[in-house]
């Protein structure tokens, strides 16, 4: 008989990869071993520009779905979009969020449009010709319009409305297109949705504690947080959960908000909502992350694991969610 084969679609590594980019090698290697113990072949295959091989390749091997891992084509979260276009285009089933989704969502700035027109409270924002929108008295957090994992923030984002700061930092930072969004001081949560056949599920509510921050250093989870084993950053941004307890009022409005964001984005199989949250107790959704990272040390796993499943039934429903 005939074993049953699923690609595990990578994004090409580069000659010399940064630690978000490797990360998605430590997911392939959790997500391939409950792969193998559903009874599944796996075959990897990393895909960048070109096209027309990766189609050929998913063709020749004919999998019964996809496992879609890609977080960038040629270092660039713009194109992020690319890979579940390509498999929508050859009908080849896969995981998580569809073309669309992921175009909408990864676009910072037409996801915060659709967030507005969909009555989901995000910060006000500034693109485009800032000058005559700047807030002098306001904080602002520059951001990279397409990038993810923290790509692209530090604390030199944190800003006031000022022409010339903003500016200065516009050319110092010109690698990258940026937008200005007022910066809400207060709580960070990162909260996980679940999807599988009785539809999406919020995972228990994860909190970013920033302890022993000196005064007057942003508390923000920039790329050192997220990556740079070796920062202060890093060691003292400390994930807790028990905020449905704490405070049930605001878990209630948070989880309101991620189920919504997920019909309104038509998110599929897993995703990931960031809030900040003011301090009158309102929630401010930052950003909707499409196919959160999977790796045993992020956010998501760390949530599924609070809520009792096993990575393996976590798994499971991700590909519950691949035929509907």
């Amino acid at each position: 008989m005939k074993m049953k084969k699923v690609v595990i679609l990578i994004n090409a590594i580069s000659t010399i990869p940064t630690a978000d980019e490797l990360d998605v090698l430590t997911q392939a290697d959790t997500i391939e071993t409950e792969l193998k113990a559903f009874g599944y072949l796996t075959e990897r295959l990393f895909m960048g520009l070109n096209m027309q091989q990766v189609s050929e390749q998913l063709k020749k091997i004919d999998p019964v779905f996809v496992f879609n891992l890609v977080e960038s084509l040629d270092g660039s979260g713009r194109m992020i979009y690319f890979a579940p276009a390509l498999l929508e285009h050859l009908h080849i089933p896969f995981t998580g969020s569809s073309s669309e989704a992921f175009f909408v969502t990864s676009n910072k700035m037409l996801a915060k449009s659709l967030m507005l027109k969909k009555n989901l409270p995000t910060p006000e924002w500034i693109e485009g010709d800032f000058s005559d929108r700047l807030k002098p008295s306001a904080l602002y957090i520059a951001k990279p319009v397409w990038e993810d994992a923290s790509v692209g923030i530090s604390d030199a984002s944190i800003l006031r409305g000022d022409k010339s700061t903003v500016q200065e930092f516009l050319e110092k930072h010109n690698d990258m297109p940026y937008f200005f969004e007022e910066f809400i001081e207060g709580r960070e949560f990162n909260i996980s949705v679940l999807g599988g056949q009785n539809g999406p599920e919020v995972l228990p509510m994860a909190e970013i504690v920033f302890e022993q921050y000196p005064e007057g250093k942003p508390k923000i989870v920039g790329y050192e947080a997220k990556w740079d084993e070796n920062s202060f950053e890093y060691h003292h941004t400390v994930r807790s959960f028990g905020v449905e307890k704490s405070d049930p009022k605001l878990s209630h409005k948070m989880k309101k908000i991620c189920i919504d964001s997920w019909k309104h984005f038509g998110m599929k199989g897993y995703t990931r909502v960031d809030f900040r949250v003011d301090g009158e107790g309102n929630p401010w959704v930052l950003e909707i992350n499409a196919n959160p990272c999977l790796s045993p040390d992020a956010g998501f796993y760390a949530a599924t694991l609070q809520a009792g499943y096993s990575f393996k039934q976590v798994v499971e429903r991700i590909c519950e969610d691949v035929w509907k």
